[in-house]
Formats: structure tokens, C-alpha cells, sequence
């Protein structure tokens, strides 16, 4: 069985709620999906052995979130090259997090983008069924993908 990682850094706890939802997606493709928040993640080793990557941070100043940022160097140090990588994210007025992880997963560690693209969704509407959903639809999309 493949498996995602689905890693996030939250304040306000809708972006956990985002990967949370996004994680259940991935199970219902019959994917196994791992979700952790980046704190939980100590090390480059703890990155192996996934086939697929998800990463997650709210927007904060028109910046992804100090942390993801620091988050990303760990994966300088592990092989993701060929990797399915995908993103989401919340923000209040202004949502680039999601795509400059993407970008950043892309273009600097080589990985492949997710046919969707990035998921990004005002606070308001992830706590939403409607944000339910599309968080769902995003991970089991991804995990269809993965087992193609």
C-alpha cells in the first residue's frame, strides 16, 4: 500500500482541520495517509519512506508560515526527486503559502505536482462542510493519482 505524509504547521487549528480532512480523502482512495504537525517531525530520517508528500501552512503576511519554512530544509537531505507532492492552506486576505510550498517542492527538490495544484481556502469556508469536502476530494484525488 502506498503512503502520504501529510505534514502542517497550524496556529489557529484550521489547517489542521484541513489535514485532517485531507487525510481521510487519501484513506478513501485506499492510500495510507500519515498526518503529522511539522513539531513532530525532528529529523531528515523521519521524511523516508513515503511515496507521496501533502504540506500544509496558513498564510501569515503573504508568506507561508516561519516553521514550514524552516521545515522545508529537512528535506535537503532525503532523495524525493520523482515524489508526488501536493499543498494546502488557509488565509484570511491573501493565500500564497500553498503555492510557494508547491513551487518550492517542485523546482528545488524536483518533486511532482499535484494535478490540482495547491488547495488553498479562506479560514471561513474550511470550517465548512463545503471546505470539508473539497479537502476530501483534494487527498483522495491525490491518492488516486499515487496508485495510477
Amino acid at each position: 500500500m502506498k503512503k502520504v505524509l501529510i505534514a502542517y504547521f497550524t496556529l489557529a487549528g484550521h489547517t489542521e482541520n484541513m489535514a485532517q480532512y485531507i487525510s481521510e480523502g487519501i484513506r478513501f482512495s485506499g492510500t495510507e495517509a500519515i498526518m503529522k504537525n511539522i513539531s513532530d517531525i525532528k529529523s531528515s530520517e523521519d521524511l523516508m519512506g513515503f511515496d507521496g508528500y501533502i504540506l500544509g501552512s496558513p498564510t501569515y503576511h503573504r508568506e507561508m508560515a516561519g516553521p514550514m519554512k524552516t521545515f522545508l530544509f529537512l528535506f535537503r537531505k532525503v532523495d524525493v526527486s520523482g515524489k508526488l507532492a501536493g499543498a494546502f492552506g488557509s488565509y484570511t486576505h491573501d493565500g500564497n503559502a500553498p503555492k510557494d510550498i508547491l513551487d518550492t517542492l517542485q523546482f528545488v527538490f524536483k518533486m511532482v505536482p499535484f494535478e490540482l495544484n495547491s488547495l488553498n481556502m479562506v479560514e471561513s469556508v474550511a470550517e465548512t462542510a463545503e471546505g470539508m469536502r473539497a479537502c476530501q476530494d483534494y487527498g483522495k484525488v491525490f491518492g488516486q493519482q499515487l496508485n495510477v
